[in-house]
């Protein structure tokens, strides 16, 4: 399969892993598209790409960018959507309800989303969704076998509104537990504080799904308490209580778990070998990659014809 896959050239994750995932389980043309050229994708395409050459178009573009240029996206043939923030669909924010409007504009393209519970929602508004994961660089984030000082910790935002559940939770939370909330450098200082908690405190309050930080955590040892996105969730990705990780649906909740794990250190180290080999088999971005593919493949919904109107406009440029 011939894939040309558009990305983003600014972006703070480091997801170069996860590209050479996807390229290793098919023909693949990557580009990093910078502000501009996302902002003007009609003059790209005209410039750069011939789409007869390829079996599938993947965007994982700025959103607000595809929004503005639907016109122009509809003429793009084999179309796939990778999206990492449709949650958003889903919550109250700036983009509440605008990928379902923007999918029923793009009615026969493929969304990948990373949320479970995100794809089964849109599914059932009718659109052809697919769920892949998160997941974390295998390459730059590991186990380094490290004293783990700080015993309790998040490591990430809490500005957006998007996050603002995150940030009410971990406040409410530092108020009775001597809670670290810190920001570091992406890349080797990231990995090193990683290696440094004990207990990693994931607050996706309100998301619907799993944020890169838990597999993340997982990866590099934490014992991850994770707030609880549900039992479909879980299970799509194999979460399990107690086992691999600590669900918790409140502070309370979260508080009891935490004091049964200080007095079972045993318990404790058990948790955390296990979501470590779990996130080792299952959410390296070399695995994700291959499962992105896979949802590449079956066949899709037939393209509408364009409009009288739309294939003026699309000779014209407009």
């Amino acid at each position: 399969m011939k894939v040309l896959f558009l990305v983003q050239k600014e972006q703070r994750a480091i997801l170069d892993r996860l590209y050479e995932g996807v390229a290793e389980h098919c023909e693949c043309d990557l580009r990093w598209l910078d502000s501009n050229e996302q902002r003007h994708l009609r003059d790209y395409f005209r410039r750069e790409v011939d789409v007869s050459r390829y079996d599938r178009i993947v965007f994982f573009l700025r959103f607000k960018q595809e929004i503005r240029q639907v016109g122009f996206i509809r003429t793009l043939p084999n179309l796939v959507i990778l999206e990492h923030d449709a949650y958003q669909n889903y919550i109250p924010c700036k983009y509440t309800g605008k990928f379902s409007a923007h999918y029923r504009r793009l009615p026969w393209v493929r969304v990948i989303s990373s949320g479970h519970q995100v794809a089964e929602r849109l599914r059932e508004e009718g659109f052809d969704a697919v769920f892949v994961p998160k997941g974390y660089d295998q390459a730059l984030l590991q186990e380094q076998g490290r004293e783990r000082d700080i015993e309790l910790a998040f490591v990430g935002s809490t500005n957006s509104v998007a996050y603002s559940g995150r940030k009410a939770l971990l406040d409410e939370l530092a108020r009775v537990e001597p809670l670290v909330v810190t920001r570091t450098k992406s890349g080797e200082e990231y990995c090193a504080t990683l290696n440094r908690i004990r207990f990693f405190v994931s607050a996706d309050v309100g998301m619907g799904e799993y944020m890169i930080k838990n597999f993340e955590a997982m990866a590099c040892g934490c014992v991850l308490l994770a707030y609880d996105q549900g039992a479909a969730e879980n299970q799509a990705l194999g979460l399990k209580d107690m086992f691999n990780v600590v669900l918790y649906q409140d502070i309370a909740q979260l508080q009891r778990k935490l004091a049964d794990l200080r007095a079972n250190p045993q318990l404790a180290a058990d948790i955390a070998r296990n979501g470590h080999e779990l996130a080792l088999n299952q959410f390296g971005f070399g695995r994700i990659g291959q499962r992105i593919v896979e949802a590449l493949q079956p066949p899709l919904r037939p393209r509408a014809s364009l409009s009288w109107l739309e294939n003026v406009r699309l000779k014209l440029g407009v």
